[in-house]
Protein backbone atom coordinates (compact mmCIF):
# COMPACT_ATOMS: atom_id res chain seq x y z
CA UNK A 1 0.00 0.00 0.00
CA UNK A 2 0.90 3.40 -0.64
CA UNK A 3 0.97 6.99 0.14
CA UNK A 4 -1.16 9.82 -1.69
CA UNK A 5 1.85 11.29 -3.97
CA UNK A 6 3.33 14.66 -3.57
CA UNK A 7 0.99 15.84 -6.79
CA UNK A 8 -2.31 14.26 -5.25
CA UNK A 9 -1.48 15.92 -2.19
CA UNK A 10 -1.05 19.71 -4.34
CA UNK A 11 -4.06 18.65 -6.35
CA UNK A 12 -6.32 18.60 -3.39
CA UNK A 13 -6.54 19.67 0.25
CA UNK A 14 -4.91 17.45 2.62
CA UNK A 15 -4.83 18.22 6.36
CA UNK A 16 -3.45 15.14 8.52
CA UNK A 17 -3.13 16.30 12.58
CA UNK A 18 -2.55 13.72 15.64
CA UNK A 19 -0.78 10.74 15.85
CA UNK A 20 -1.00 7.88 13.96
CA UNK A 21 -3.34 8.83 11.52
CA UNK A 22 -2.77 7.29 7.36
CA UNK A 23 -4.26 7.59 4.43
CA UNK A 24 -3.47 4.12 2.29
CA UNK A 25 -3.87 3.96 -1.17
CA UNK A 26 -3.93 1.03 -2.87
CA UNK A 27 -2.89 1.70 -6.08
CA UNK A 28 -1.63 5.32 -7.00
CA UNK A 29 -1.99 5.00 -10.66
CA UNK A 30 -5.41 4.08 -10.76
CA UNK A 31 -6.78 6.42 -8.03
CA UNK A 32 -7.93 9.77 -9.95
CA UNK A 33 -8.54 12.17 -6.85
CA UNK A 34 -8.97 16.26 -7.57
CA UNK A 35 -10.29 19.25 -5.41
CA UNK A 36 -11.09 17.25 -2.70
CA UNK A 37 -10.33 17.99 0.73
CA UNK A 38 -9.30 15.80 3.08
CA UNK A 39 -9.12 16.34 7.01
CA UNK A 40 -8.07 13.82 9.51
CA UNK A 41 -7.73 14.71 13.22
CA UNK A 42 -7.43 12.43 16.37
CA UNK A 43 -5.61 9.16 17.02
CA UNK A 44 -4.89 5.95 15.02
CA UNK A 45 -7.72 7.13 11.99
CA UNK A 46 -7.03 5.73 8.67
CA UNK A 47 -8.82 6.78 5.08
CA UNK A 48 -8.14 3.77 2.65
CA UNK A 49 -9.07 4.61 -0.70
CA UNK A 50 -8.73 1.30 -2.80
CA UNK A 51 -7.73 0.75 -6.13
CA UNK A 52 -9.73 1.78 -9.37
CA UNK A 53 -11.39 4.78 -7.26
CA UNK A 54 -12.64 8.38 -8.50
CA UNK A 55 -13.39 11.17 -6.40
CA UNK A 56 -13.86 14.74 -7.53
CA UNK A 57 -14.98 18.26 -5.79
CA UNK A 58 -15.93 16.21 -2.64
CA UNK A 59 -14.88 16.15 1.68
CA UNK A 60 -13.83 13.35 3.74
CA UNK A 61 -12.87 13.73 7.18
CA UNK A 62 -12.10 11.60 10.16
CA UNK A 63 -12.28 13.20 13.14
CA UNK A 64 -11.65 11.16 16.56
CA UNK A 65 -9.92 8.32 17.02
CA UNK A 66 -9.47 4.90 16.17
CA UNK A 67 -11.68 5.74 13.10
CA UNK A 68 -11.85 4.70 9.53
CA UNK A 69 -12.98 4.99 6.39
CA UNK A 70 -12.84 2.74 3.42
CA UNK A 71 -13.92 3.41 -0.08
CA UNK A 72 -13.88 0.10 -2.23
CA UNK A 73 -12.60 -0.92 -5.76
CA UNK A 74 -13.71 1.13 -8.48
CA UNK A 75 -16.13 3.20 -6.40
CA UNK A 76 -17.09 6.45 -8.15
CA UNK A 77 -17.78 9.77 -5.39
CA UNK A 78 -19.24 13.01 -7.56
CA UNK A 79 -19.10 16.48 -6.83
CA UNK A 80 -19.73 18.09 -3.45
CA UNK A 81 -20.26 14.81 -1.58
CA UNK A 82 -19.60 14.82 2.06
CA UNK A 83 -18.05 12.05 4.25
CA UNK A 84 -17.68 11.74 8.11
CA UNK A 85 -16.68 9.43 10.27
CA UNK A 86 -16.60 11.11 13.81
CA UNK A 87 -15.89 10.02 17.16
CA UNK A 88 -14.84 7.08 18.43
CA UNK A 89 -14.03 3.54 17.02
CA UNK A 90 -16.49 4.75 14.04
CA UNK A 91 -16.03 3.00 10.46
CA UNK A 92 -17.97 4.27 7.39
CA UNK A 93 -17.17 1.59 4.60
CA UNK A 94 -18.44 2.12 0.97
CA UNK A 95 -18.31 -1.61 -0.62
CA UNK A 96 -16.61 -2.07 -4.34
CA UNK A 97 -18.16 -0.76 -7.50
CA UNK A 98 -20.58 1.99 -5.97
CA UNK A 99 -21.18 5.15 -7.47
CA UNK A 100 -22.12 8.75 -4.97
CA UNK A 101 -23.51 10.85 -7.27
CA UNK A 102 -23.33 14.47 -6.60
CA UNK A 103 -23.94 16.11 -3.20
CA UNK A 104 -24.65 13.19 -1.58
CA UNK A 105 -23.89 12.34 2.16
CA UNK A 106 -23.23 10.13 4.56
CA UNK A 107 -22.31 11.23 8.21
CA UNK A 108 -21.99 8.65 11.37
CA UNK A 109 -22.56 11.32 13.48
CA UNK A 110 -25.27 14.11 14.39
CA UNK A 111 -22.04 16.73 14.41
CA UNK A 112 -23.04 18.12 18.27
CA UNK A 113 -23.61 15.82 21.40
CA UNK A 114 -26.95 15.74 23.00
CA UNK A 115 -27.33 15.41 26.78
CA UNK A 116 -29.98 14.03 28.85
CA UNK A 117 -29.09 13.92 32.57
CA UNK A 118 -26.17 14.37 31.70
CA UNK A 119 -25.43 11.35 29.16
CA UNK A 120 -24.71 11.61 25.22
CA UNK A 121 -28.33 10.60 23.80
CA UNK A 122 -27.16 10.86 19.98
CA UNK A 123 -24.00 8.42 19.60
CA UNK A 124 -21.97 7.99 16.54
CA UNK A 125 -22.69 4.40 14.81
CA UNK A 126 -20.75 2.65 11.50
CA UNK A 127 -22.23 3.14 7.96
CA UNK A 128 -21.87 0.45 5.48
CA UNK A 129 -22.50 0.58 2.01
CA UNK A 130 -22.26 -3.19 0.32
CA UNK A 131 -20.59 -3.79 -2.79
CA UNK A 132 -22.33 -2.31 -5.95
CA UNK A 133 -24.53 0.56 -4.07
CA UNK A 134 -25.86 3.77 -6.26
CA UNK A 135 -26.41 6.62 -3.91
CA UNK A 136 -28.23 9.51 -6.24
CA UNK A 137 -28.51 13.12 -6.28
CA UNK A 138 -28.42 14.98 -2.53
CA UNK A 139 -29.08 11.76 -0.69
CA UNK A 140 -28.29 11.91 3.23
CA UNK A 141 -27.25 8.54 4.62
CA UNK A 142 -27.07 8.69 8.53
CA UNK A 143 -25.49 6.93 11.17
CA UNK A 144 -26.37 3.16 11.57
CA UNK A 145 -27.15 2.22 7.74
CA UNK A 146 -26.23 -0.45 6.20
CA UNK A 147 -27.39 -0.68 2.41
CA UNK A 148 -27.78 -3.62 0.59
CA UNK A 149 -25.82 -4.96 -2.01
CA UNK A 150 -27.03 -3.91 -5.72
CA UNK A 151 -29.17 -1.03 -4.14
CA UNK A 152 -30.01 2.32 -5.00
CA UNK A 153 -31.42 5.06 -3.20
CA UNK A 154 -33.42 7.88 -5.29
CA UNK A 155 -33.03 11.31 -5.59
CA UNK A 156 -33.16 13.50 -2.90
CA UNK A 157 -33.77 11.02 -0.15
CA UNK A 158 -32.84 10.50 3.32
CA UNK A 159 -32.14 7.18 4.13
CA UNK A 160 -32.26 6.62 8.55
CA UNK A 161 -32.72 3.23 8.33
CA UNK A 162 -31.09 0.03 6.38
CA UNK A 163 -32.26 -1.13 3.59
CA UNK A 164 -31.91 -5.35 1.43
CA UNK A 165 -29.81 -6.17 -1.04
CA UNK A 166 -31.40 -5.27 -4.39
CA UNK A 167 -33.60 -2.55 -3.18
CA UNK A 168 -34.83 0.70 -4.50
CA UNK A 169 -35.76 2.88 -1.68
CA UNK A 170 -36.61 6.78 -1.90
CA UNK A 171 -38.33 9.21 0.16
CA UNK A 172 -38.38 11.22 3.36
CA UNK A 173 -37.40 9.08 5.38
CA UNK A 174 -36.33 6.78 2.71
CA UNK A 175 -38.54 3.67 2.68
CA UNK A 176 -38.46 0.34 0.21
CA UNK A 177 -40.71 0.60 -3.02
CA UNK A 178 -38.84 -2.04 -4.98
CA UNK A 179 -36.89 -5.25 -4.49
CA UNK A 180 -34.78 -7.73 -6.53
CA UNK A 181 -33.37 -5.28 -8.83
CA UNK A 182 -30.57 -5.03 -10.29
CA UNK A 183 -28.30 -1.79 -12.25
CA UNK A 184 -25.41 -0.94 -14.22
CA UNK A 185 -23.00 1.99 -14.61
Amino acid sequence: MNQLTFFQKLKNRVRVNGQNNKILVDDNKSLKISKTKIVIKGKNNTLHIKSGVKINGSFIEIVGNNCSIIIGKNSIIGDGCYISAKEENIHLIIGDECMLSRNAKLMTSDGHPIYQDGIIINSAKDIKLKDKVWIADYVTILKGVEVGANSVVGIGSILTKSIPNGSVAVGNPAKVVKDGISWEH
